[in-house]
């Protein structure tokens, strides 16, 4: 009876536990857009704008490692709260990331000037300007958001998950609130002002979490071991970096079709970002610790795959045929004027040509945590590697031939193609059943979406056919449910 009663528990949380996680998600990506709304409505679409968003990507690339460090820490930080080591094992973690946090961020503050004429490239000089003094509060804030997602990890690894959500979508919020206030008169740089103070609430909420646990007291490690600790979390975020690296990337290849490019090839990204995030990466997450006690054969790997993403590609093909209709009106309501018409249908239609990225992103992050919780880590930097050095010849080929719409569609194909040798490295037996799944999947959602969307399309006006395209797709995957959404559903509810 305890037994029984026991794992009815663990069910409920783990359930409960992605539900925070992605409702911290959506807070997160709407306090994101709303954001970059202010920033439209407030700044427009130039030379300026492309300038914070050039230092912006490489919060983000900070950020994106950071989130990428919980997957590859929970697994350790689990065996270590199972041998009572996990309070002194987190803050060896937090002092090597502090030894190099400190001296980073003073270099950037003093080649703040160069760095950012490195980061705009051939763009106007009012866009250093303000990437330079962008990246002077922007790098340390997102160190601070390393050390969140570390005080975040070590919750994880004792079966909390709340206290970090709130954490994070507690600063979302803060944030928007101080680039609010501060916008008017002190221009961009505010909404730099606004992510320090996001880092600064995500991680003292976590911080309080563990102290009230007792978790932050706890003997030292032997060695602290500064070197292998950082080298961890280099090996773990070169993948996250290499995909981050490609979008980095794809920023420098849209500089050079003109002024404006780079400020609709963000925004575009950031709604596919958000589209994903808020389903893949809390799956992944969640995930981590209750494989780790438990382990995880080939078939199992394969097998979790292919559930998580058909839970997360089913919300995002519906969110993808909105924006293939509507997309155009929704970024012009949301973002202003600057963002109407013909550019505004451009950032929708963009949002749609990131589908293989899309997909690709949706692998990354439930097969990620899976390599570390085998300890199959050996071959992820030159699977960085290749997949960015491939990102190079497929860009400049497909923004001469197709522009925007060629970038978008080169990253999506790098992030597949890392994906695909994320799936070979756990092994030969993962990788088939996996990429078989998620080929079905692709197939199956896409399928949904051009015949619940696009036949919607040819009888109605758009707005109209938006919303009998999300009935009809709804439809669609309810009738499919017996083609394995049925049985990833309760293979998530069961993750314990």
């Amino acid at each position: 009876m305890q037994q029984t009663s026991t794992s009815r528990w663990r069910r409920r949380s783990a359930l409960r536990s992605g539900v925070f996680t992605g409702l911290a998600q959506i807070v997160v990506a709407f306090a994101a857009a709303g954001a970059g709304a202010l920033l439209a409505h407030r700044f427009g679409r130039n030379a300026e704008t492309d300038g914070f968003l050039a230092a912006y990507a490489v919060y983000l690339l900070f950020v994106l490692v950071a989130q990428s460090f919980r997957m590859v820490v929970v697994p350790e930080l689990t065996r270590a709260a199972a041998e009572g080591r996990l309070a002194g094992e987190s803050r060896a973690f937090a002092l090597a990331f502090l030894v190099v946090g400190v001296p980073v961020s003073l270099l950037v503050a003093v080649f703040a000037d160069p760095l950012g004429q490195l980061i705009t490239g051939s763009l106007p000089e009012s866009s250093a300007r303000v990437a330079s003094r962008a990246l002077i509060v922007l790098v340390p804030a997102a160190f601070g958001q390393l050390l969140a997602a570390l005080a975040a990890s070590a919750l994880a690894a004792l079966d909390s998950y709340g206290t970090a959500a709130f954490g994070f979508a507690l600063g979302a919020v803060a944030g928007l609130v101080v680039f609010a206030a501060l916008s008017a008169r002190h221009g961009l740089v505010a909404l730099a002002w606004g992510l320090a103070v996001n880092a600064t609430c995500a991680l003292a909420v976590p911080l309080l979490g563990l102290a009230r646990r007792n978790a932050l007291r706890g003997a030292w490690p032997v060695r602290l071991e500064f070197g292998p600790r950082l080298w961890r979390l280099v090996e773990g975020a070169a993948v996250p970096l290499s995909i981050q690296a490609c979008y980095l990337l794809g920023l420098r290849f849209a500089a050079y079709l003109g002024v404006g490019r780079v400020t609709s090839f963000s925004y575009a990204y950031l709604v596919a970002s958000t589209l994903v995030g808020s389903t893949a990466f809390s799956l992944g997450l969640i995930s981590s610790a209750p494989l780790t006690r438990r382990g995880i054969d080939a078939v199992a790997a394969g097998r979790h795959v292919v559930h998580a993403a058909w839970v997360s590609l089913a919300l995002v093909g519906a969110a993808a045929g909105v924006f293939a209709l509507v997309g155009g009106q929704i970024m012009g309501v949301v973002l202003g004027s600057a963002y109407g018409g013909e550019v505004g249908t451009q950032l929708g239609h963009l949002v749609v040509y990131l589908a293989p990225w899309m997909v690709g992103w949706v692998g990354f992050a439930v097969a990620y945590p899976l390599v570390f919780v085998a300890g199959r880590e050996r071959w992820l930097l030159p699977l960085a590697a290749a997949g960015f050095l491939l990102c190079i010849p497929l860009g400049l080929g497909l923004r001469a031939a197709e522009g925007l719409a060629g970038i978008a569609i080169a990253i999506g194909i790098a992030t597949l193609s890392i994906t695909a040798g994320l799936l070979r490295m756990l092994s030969p037996r993962t990788f088939a059943i996996a990429a078989a799944g998620l080929a079905r999947l692709a197939v199956a959602i896409g399928a949904a979406v051009a015949l619940a969307f696009g036949g919607a399309a040819v009888l109605l006006p758009a707005i109209p056919a938006a919303v009998v395209g999300v009935l009809v797709y709804a439809a669609l995957v309810y009738a499919m449910r017996s083609l394995g959404l049925s049985e990833a559903w309760a293979y998530v509810r069961g993750l314990d």
